[in-house]
Order: C-alpha cells, then sequence, then structure tokens
C-alpha cells in the first residue's frame, strides 16, 4: 500500500511539472509572434527541434529493441498524429474562428472526454466525487479562461477546438499505455518525429502561415534573441513537458493525470505575474481555486475508488479460495 501510495505521489508532481512546463509555452510563444513569427512557424520550430533533441537518446534506447516500435506502431502513430500535430494545429485553425480563450476552453474539455470514453468502454461509471471534481475543474477553466460561452460559436471554430481537444485526450490515453515496453523517453521521442514530420508538410503545402524573424522578444521586459527563446520552448516547454506528462500518466492512468492537467492554467497565471507583472482579474483567482479544488477532489475519489477495489479483491480472492479447497470427502480419498 505505501509502495503504490509513494508512486501516486510521485506521479501526481510528475503531472503538476509537466502541467508548469506547459504553461511556459504561452510566454515564450507570445514573445516570438510579437519579433514576427507567426504561429505556424512557431509551433513547426517547437515540435520539429524538440524532435531533433530526442532523436540520439531514442535510437540509443531502442538499439537492441526496434521490434517493441513494431508492437507499439499504432500508439505511436497516436500519439503523433492527434496528440502533437493534430490538436496544435487544430487549436492553431480554431483561433482563426473563435476567441483563444473558447477555443482552450474546448480543448481543455479532453480529460471529460477521456473519461466518459473510459466510462462507454467499461461500463463502470464514475464515483461521485470523481465527478465532483471533474465540474469542479471545469467550472474553474471557464473562469479563468473568461469565456463567454454565447459569444463567438463559429462552426468552424468549435470542430477544430474539438479536434484539439480529441488530441488532448489521445496525449494522455496514449501515454498511459506501457504494455508496449517503450519507456517515456524514447516513446516521446518517436511521437514528436511523426508529428514533427506532419507539421513540416503543413507547412510547405501553405496551410499554415510560416514566417520567421530575427528580432529580438521580450519577456519581463528583458530583450531576448528569438531564437534563445525557440530554445527555451523546445526543452522546457516540449521535451520536459511532454516527457513528465506521460511519465505521470503511467503512473496516475490517464484519467488522474489528464484532470491534473487542468492546473496549466493555473501555472499560466502564475508565470504571467512573474514574468509580465500581470496580475489576474478576481475570476481568474476564482477560477484557479476552483481548478485547485476540482484537481484535489478528482485524486480523492481516485484515491477512494481505489481503496474501495483493494478492499474488494481480497475477499474475492477468499471466496475463491474456499471454493477450491478440498471438501471432506476428497480430504478422505487423500
Amino acid at each position: 500500500m505505501s509502495t503504490s501510495r509513494s508512486v501516486s505521489t510521485l506521479g501526481f508532481l510528475l503531472a503538476l511539472g509537466s502541467a508548469a512546463s506547459f504553461a511556459l509555452s504561452g510566454i515564450f510563444a507570445s514573445a516570438l509572434m510579437e519579433s514576427g513569427w507567426t504561429a505556424g512557424a512557431a509551433v513547426t520550430a517547437r515540435i520539429s527541434f524538440a524532435a531533433l533533441a530526442l532523436l540520439a537518446p531514442t535510437i540509443f534506447m531502442l538499439r537492441e529493441s526496434w521490434g517493441l516500435v513494431k508492437r507499439a506502431w499504432s500508439s505511436i502513430l497516436l500519439f503523433g498524429v492527434l496528440a502533437v500535430a493534430g490538436c496544435q494545429l487544430a487549436f492553431f485553425l480554431a483561433v482563426q474562428f473563435i476567441p483563444p480563450s473558447l477555443a482552450l476552453l474546448i480543448e481543455f474539455m479532453g480529460p471529460v472526454l477521456l473519461m466518459l470514453w473510459s466510462w462507454a468502454r467499461s461500463r463502470v461509471s464514475p464515483g461521485f466525487i470523481t465527478l465532483l471534481g471533474a465540474a469542479l475543474a471545469v467550472l474553474g477553466l471557464v473562469a479563468t479562461s473568461g469565456s463567454v460561452l454565447g459569444s463567438g460559436l463559429h462552426p468552424l471554430g468549435i470542430f477544430f477546438a474539438l479536434i484539439a481537444a480529441v488530441g488532448n485526450a489521445t496525449y494522455f490515453a496514449a501515454g498511459a499505455r506501457a504494455d508496449h515496453g517503450i519507456a517515456p523517453l524514447p516513446f516521446v521521442g518517436l511521437g514528436l518525429t511523426v508529428g514533427a514530420v506532419i507539421l513540416a508538410i503543413v507547412s510547405a503545402l501553405g496551410l499554415l502561415p510560416f514566417a520567421v524573424s530575427s528580432a529580438p522578444g521580450r519577456i519581463a521586459g528583458v530583450p531576448l534573441d528569438p531564437w534563445l527563446l525557440v530554445i527555451g520552448m523546445v526543452l522546457i516547454s516540449t521535451v520536459l513537458s511532454y516527457l513528465l506528462g506521460v511519465a505521470a500518466a503511467r503512473r496516475l492512468g490517464a484519467t488522474v493525470a489528464s484532470f491534473t492537467g487542468y492546473s496549466e492554467p493555473l501555472f499560466g497565471i502564475i508565470w504571467t505575474i512573474l514574468l509580465l507583472s500581470v496580475l489576474p482579474t478576481d475570476m481568474q483567482w476564482l477560477g484557479a481555486a476552483l481548478i485547485i479544488a476540482g484537481v484535489v477532489t478528482v485524486k480523492v475519489g481516485e484515491l477512494r475508488e481505489s481503496r474501495r477495489a483493494s478492499r474488494d479483491v481480497p475477499e474475492a480472492d477468499a471466496s475463491e479460495a474456499l471454493s477450491n479447497a478440498p471438501s471432506d470427502d476428497d480430504s478422505a480419498r487423500l
């Protein structure tokens, strides 16, 4: 029990670290776009250079086990196509039709979609506490993003944002699988490579406006070379965040890890205060509190359900042992 609890705590901390590093991507990307980079160029550079950064360690770790890649090809393809390229591309297309805050809100419905999918597959409904935590986290996200659901509801924007939500759910679902035997680092490296190829093709076809600039960007009022911003976005907000996220999903499970990802907007507020000296509104503070309450509640619900399951298992084992135990007649024969 103590070992399981320590693994769960480590997974929770890894998920928080992933959310914190993911949240920095907005700071880096905003500075790049203010310097003249397009969003398409920023996301393509982010994923492509991250794939290159993990190429050597991925090849080294798989040098004698390439057969595992064949076994895991569907998970790798799902991760690269939907969780990496699809999610990034769909969000970029969505914000051309609807406000970014609304697109972010819909994208972060991914954990809810994942929970509903698990519910449909297992036919086991989540506990009341887990559902309550999900509702609190969603309300917090609405408050934090400042979205008004009745405004800017362009059908194409909603459609692309929903695809981004599917990609968000796929990130945790595919990342949580470990039965193929591939460690988190090479798994992320292969997924990023697939995503980088797709984004490069999309950019080459002109579907993503691609333009870069040598003008410096600013973070906390300090002018920074754009390639320094790219390095920070690649190493901190992509490589580190994806590795921590996949490692967390394998320890917590896809559902709990995905709801912990709701803390990303909270870290976004923290980074905005520290790096941009921009204070959040009262509604954003309320949203942050609801997100924290929701994530904690989901975690409490998961712990209660796991304890209930652990209590049921010994009872089942005992009844099975009794049913398999020799009868008096059997003992007499022996």
